[in-house]
């Protein structure tokens, strides 16, 4: 059996399997991996190490999709280089490269750097990936991280440098590593009509807010979340004429600069926990995403 054939085969298999509890189907292996109901969707596109050849195109949602047409960032640009070159997650839809190399251009024009470091981006064929990310799966998220680059780095130091983080040590504020770059490559990547949001820690928020003094309405798509302080997370809205994107509700209205600070004073001062209800059943684990989870149009994105 041809591996197209096989490939689309276990992704029928994984469907007709649905329902049946946690058993395992014994069938072969992709790329010496057992496919099972539990890992199935991880595991195929996790192991997939090429694009689909069909035209690009994001199906489902940042955190339930796939990937046709995938495009590759080059891993060396005139003003950037992607990071982590094994992981193979330097894919993405062609909107989301452009809005890297464009994010890359600001960088590289600012006296403290040469371009910027882009992390994890997306599978070729998009998908669960079998670590890491929940989202990044339908090619329309990217990592930048947030140090200035120096670009000429090998392979070798691109598997083994570390970030730098710049958030100072109580975990709410910005330390002396932030400044006007990373100020700079933020709003540049905010202020394209394309990204829909950005994830970043919360003293950063709050140290773009209380920075800027002109026009406020790209505050809006910078959003505290947890962690994100070595890199930031843009993220892009559904392209023109991408039916099977599944839009994310937009932005809340204002700057967003308020709900930024009660983040960092949840931090500085954690409110006490909610009492847990003794009658309420326990809390179900994550479920790992299966073939079935995910839209009838990542069974071709596979099979291609």
């Amino acid at each position: 059996m041809s591996i197209l054939r096989f490939i689309g085969a276990a992704a029928l298999l994984g469907l007709a399997a649905c329902g049946s509890g946690t058993q395992t189907i014994p069938v072969p292996t992709l790329a010496g991996v057992e496919v099972t109901q539990s890992g199935l969707a991880k595991q195929l596109f996790g192991n997939k190490g090429r694009p689909a050849a069909l035209p690009s195109a994001p199906y489902g949602f940042y955190s339930k999709g796939c990937l046709a047409g995938g495009q590759q960032l080059a891993e060396t640009g005139p003003t950037w280089q992607a990071m982590r070159l094994s992981r193979n997650r330097n894919w993405a839809h062609p909107e989301m490269i452009d809005v890297v190399q464009r994010i890359s251009r600001t960088a590289a024009a600012h006296p403290a750097s040469n371009g910027i470091y882009v992390g994890d981006m997306s599978q070729p064929a998009g998908g669960p990936m079998l670590t890491g990310h929940a989202s990044h799966q339908i090619g329309l998220d990217a990592d930048i991280w947030l140090m200035p680059a120096t670009l000429g780095l090998s392979r070798e130091q691109r598997e083994n440098i570390s970030a730098v983080s710049m958030r100072r040590a109580n975990g709410a504020y910005t330390n002396s590593r932030w400044g006007d770059f990373q100020r700079q490559i933020v709003k540049a990547a905010a202020q394209d009509p394309r990204t829909e949001r950005i994830f970043i820690f919360p003293g950063a928020k709050v140290a773009m807010c209380d920075a800027e003094t002109g026009n406020r309405d790209y505050l809006r798509k910078i959003r505290p979340w947890y962690g994100h302080h070595y890199h930031f997370h843009v993220r892009i809205k559904c392209p023109a004429g991408a039916q099977g994107c599944v839009a994310q509700d937009p932005v809340p209205a204002g700057d967003g600069c308020a709900d930024a600070r009660q983040w960092v004073s949840n931090i500085l001062n954690p409110p006490p926990p909610k009492p847990r209800d003794p009658n309420a059943p326990p809390p179900k684990p994550k479920r790992e995403l299966t073939m079935a989870d995910l839209p009838q149009a990542c069974q071709a994105v596979l099979a291609r």
